[in-house]
């Protein structure tokens, strides 16, 4: 009896030194083990947060026009810009106690893995929040333990260094929503219109239903699921005390209306002008040491929504479905600020920007250009020229050009540098760029923005060296600044996604490259080729316009076999156009010949529409008188084509337009190198 007492008590103080050492040796292991844990997380220290997020870019007043991914649509947005009621739903659905544990359920956990073993595969999951989390930012979705053994060390560095609140938001904030969308604020822009602060409960359970599985669950490929996974995140919500039963209940029965068409309009605003502003971001950001790759920045540009509309609404009207293609920008003269662009017809079809890439010939548009330089050299709009045909030797008189008139017709008698340019003379043109040299025109083209070299052949006087539109609404915008470099720009201000403004442009010191006084005599002097004044062999090159202009312009047209360009300015606003074919096509269908005229002016108007009319005001050292086109001499009533010109205080006709030695120089053909004129528009008398 003794010894089977014996026996027992001896058997219960072995069991017991096992359950103790069992113990001691479990309580090593796990202290082992959550000290190699702590000793990992030390050495391997925070894992890092960053992932791609979205550029924002913005027009001149602030509103969003546009966006770039690096790899994803991201919108990053802080915790207080998120609905609560989605943050509630988010909680109640994929992790109630995420507030309560250290980054692992482990009843949840243990409910999995007596799942698992019923099942003998990987079938039940039970991540926490962080542990989705680790999973979206280091690792994929594959079903393994390997995997799930990564995932919870990711998780257990992240909760070790990171608040909760930082956990949350970067989960909101990379989730994936479908349709190409990471996070909750690009699945709110682009299932319902809105920020992710304003959606309603109902909206906020659709979002979370959503990331139970995209392919499954989303409302737009599958509106039956989503309904039945959306009132299921609702139910919990209820049960879990986020909401009342009534709210429950109210939210199940409001209708879902998503607005995924709107979203898909807003995504085509001015792509080229985009493709444009992320260029120059490039090279801003490159200068200031950040790499764009970063993303997450917001970038307020210069466009204008009104312009690009304009444009695109006038191109939309008047341009054939002939194949034709269309370059045009516009641009502010103070500041260099382009307002609206447009690279070609359809950006889908051809993301060539034909308005910054394609070099093509500016035919006549060249023209004011090589008269700057001829200003400066002691020309005026009266210097008088003989133009006759007139064959030209060059190359050391190896080789001869012979130039014509867009109608074969020449002057019988000189005429004067202000009808030249207002009825696109090629034979004054061609004697301008002898008279005052190569050299001085392609200083002056170098001044005023065109970045091409110029051969020394007289042709380069009518436009036939290739350049950019660019380039060249560039250097008509300097004419119409008054002479000032005025550099185009993109962007006004570059922010990151900390908010920190890492450019903002500044205005730079005014520096002229031709002076006020030429500035303002060459853009009267473009004010011609709308005046009928000037008709005579040739017609005044922007008479057909003429009749829906309101306020004044200064112009000019370039006509080649290939091209048509046009580009002018008021004193507030410069545009340029240029169309043609991409590819070996001669322009030769009147309809798409007359397109860039038409598109040109109705910009113009309706971009000034309701504003008044602006003069261009002569600086001081410049005179204006009325003249007689014929001879240059001062206006009297005998004399029938009268206009006012501007001229320099020095070159001030002396002679009355009645004086014989006048009639008789020009009958004579011989040009008389100083004398000027203007024109009598009503908008300047």
């Amino acid at each position: 009896m003794r010894r089977t007492v014996y026996v027992k008590k001896r058997k219960r103080q072995v069991t017991i030194r096992r359950v103790l050492l069992l113990t001691v040796m479990t309580l090593t292991a796990a202290l082992t083990v959550f000290l190699s844990l702590r000793i990992y997380a030390q050495i391997t220290g925070a894992p890092s947060l960053s992932v791609p997020k979205a550029t924002i870019f913005l027009d001149k007043n602030g509103n969003q026009i546009g966006d770039r991914f690096s790899l994803e649509r991201r919108y990053w947005v802080s915790l207080d810009e998120i609905s609560p009621l989605l943050v509630d739903a988010v909680i109640a659905t994929e992790d109630k106690n995420f507030y309560k544990h250290s980054g692992f359920d482990y009843r949840r956990i243990a409910g999995a893995v007596l799942k698992d073993i019923k099942s003998m595969r990987k079938a039940e999951g039970a991540s926490t929040i962080t542990q989705q989390y680790a999973r979206n930012l280091f690792l994929t979705h594959e079903k393994s333990w390997k995997r799930k053994i990564s995932e919870a060390l990711y998780a257990y560095r992240m909760e070790r260094f990171y608040d909760k609140d930082v956990i949350l938001e970067g989960y909101l904030n990379t989730v994936y929503f479908g349709h190409g969308m990471y996070g909750v604020e690009a699945a709110s822009r682009f299932y319902f219109g809105k920020p992710a602060k304003d959606l309603t409960l109902e909206e906020s359970a659709v979002i979370t239903a959503i990331a139970k599985g995209p392919s499954v669950y989303s409302p737009l490929d599958n509106p039956e699921r989503s309904k039945e996974r959306q009132q299921l995140v609702l139910s919990l919500m209820e049960s879990q005390g986020f909401i009342t039963e009534h709210q429950e209940e109210r939210a199940k029965k409001v209708p879902i209306h998503l607005m995924t068409e709107e979203w898909a309009d807003t995504k085509r605003v001015a792509p080229y002008f985009l493709d444009e502003v992320w260029r120059e971001a490039e090279r801003l950001l490159a200068e200031k040491g950040r790499r764009p790759a970063e993303g997450g920045w917001t970038i307020r540009t210069t466009l204008d929504p009104h312009h690009q509309q304009t444009a695109e609404e006038a191109i939309a009207k008047w341009m054939p479905d002939s194949g034709l293609q269309i370059g045009f920008i516009s641009m502010e003269p103070d500041t260099g600020a382009i307002t609206s662009l447009v690279g070609g017809v359809d950006y889908a079809k051809s993301p060539f920007n034909r308005a910054t890439q394609a070099k093509r010939q500016p035919g006549s548009a060249m023209k004011p250009i090589l008269y700057a330089a001829a200003l400066e050299d002691g020309y005026s709009p009266l210097t008088f020229l003989s133009t006759e045909k007139t064959v030209f030797t060059y190359d050391e008189g190896r080789s001869t050009y012979v130039p014509n008139n867009v109608n074969g017709k020449f002057a019988n008698q000189p005429i004067s540098l202000a009808q030249a340019i207002a009825i696109s003379d090629n034979i004054y043109a061609v004697k301008t760029l002898e008279d005052i040299g190569y050299k001085k025109f392609s200083k002056m083209a170098e001044r005023l923005g065109i970045d091409t070299k110029f051969p020394e052949s007289p042709a380069v006087a009518l436009g036939t060296t290739e350049v950019t539109l660019s380039d060249m609404t560039k250097a008509y915008n300097r004419i119409a600044s008054e002479g000032v470099a005025v550099e185009p720009m993109t962007i006004y201000a570059i922010t990151d996604a900390e908010g920190k403004t890492v450019y903002e442009h500044e205005t730079p010191k005014s520096k002229h490259v031709m002076t006020e006084q030429d500035a303002f005599i060459l853009t009267h002097l473009m004010t011609g080729m709308f005046d009928p004044v000037f008709n005579d062999y040739l017609t005044a090159t922007g008479i057909s316009m003429r009749q829906h202009q309101t306020r004044p312009y200064a112009a000019k047209s370039g006509t080649t076999l290939s091209d048509q360009y046009l580009i002018g300015f008021s004193p507030s606003l410069t545009a340029g156009i240029w169309t043609g074919f991409d590819k070996g096509l001669q322009l030769s269908d009147p309809i798409d010949k007359a397109a860039s005229k038409k598109i040109w002016m109705d910009f113009m108007e309706e971009a000034h529409n309701g504003k008044t009319p602006e003069p261009f005001l002569p600086p001081p050292g410049v005179t204006s008188v009325i003249v007689d086109v014929e001879t240059g001499g001062i206006a009297v009533s005998d004399c029938d084509r009268q206009r006012v010109v501007y001229v320099k205080e020095k070159d001030m006709p002396q002679k009355l337009c009645t004086d014989r030695t006048l009639r008789e120089h020009r009958s004579s053909g011989k040009g008389d190198d100083k004398k000027f004129d203007l024109f009598p528009f009503s908008f300047f008398e």
